[in-house]
């Protein structure tokens, strides 16, 4: 069984860094089914060996431990987003320290904080070395424009 494909799973880092919408959904729609295809989809098809959770609870985290992922979780709240990043980018940079390693972001959804962090995190990683590249970068590998909250985000990261 390959299972389900995650909502907005998108590689950042080919090979390596995963975003996507929190697993099984979010609130209402959230499902223990969908959860499971979508854990054994990571597993089996991305290859995902690490899972951050930037969820503002413990949601799943019991879930992906029992999968067999490698389980971080650090609550990134939407005033965190105008605050230093270095404590979330340090958790991710602790996740791709094993070269072995193929990491999983997420959060409830892909939205403006998240192309923040994602592009913030290219820039702290040095992936890119301008936030107008890794601004670019985000909203090619994404799909969508960053607005000014987003941007502020990278502009913080950079510094």
């Amino acid at each position: 069984m390959t299972g389900l494909k995650p909502r907005e799973f998108v590689w950042v880092i080919a090979g390596r860094l995963a975003v996507c919408e929190r697993i099984g959904g979010h609130g209402f729609q959230h499902r223990r089914v969908r959860r499971e295809e979508e854990v054994n989809w990571l597993r089996n098809e991305a290859k995902i060996t690490t899972v951050l959770s930037l969820l503002p609870g413990n949601q799943n985290l019991t879930s992906y431990a029992d999968a067999g992922f490698k389980v971080l979780h650090r609550p990134f709240l939407p005033e965190d987003e105008n605050d230093d990043l270095l404590p979330f980018f340090g958790l991710l940079d602790e996740a791709l320290a094993d070269k072995e390693s193929v990491v999983l972001v997420h959060r409830d959804f892909i939205d403006e904080g998240m192309g923040g962090f994602l592009a913030g995190y290219l820039v702290h990683a040095a992936y890119v070395d301008s936030p107008i590249m890794a601004s670019a970068v985000v909203q090619e590998i994404l799909g969508r424009p960053l607005g000014p909250r987003a941007r502020a985000m990278i502009r913080v990261a950079g510094q």
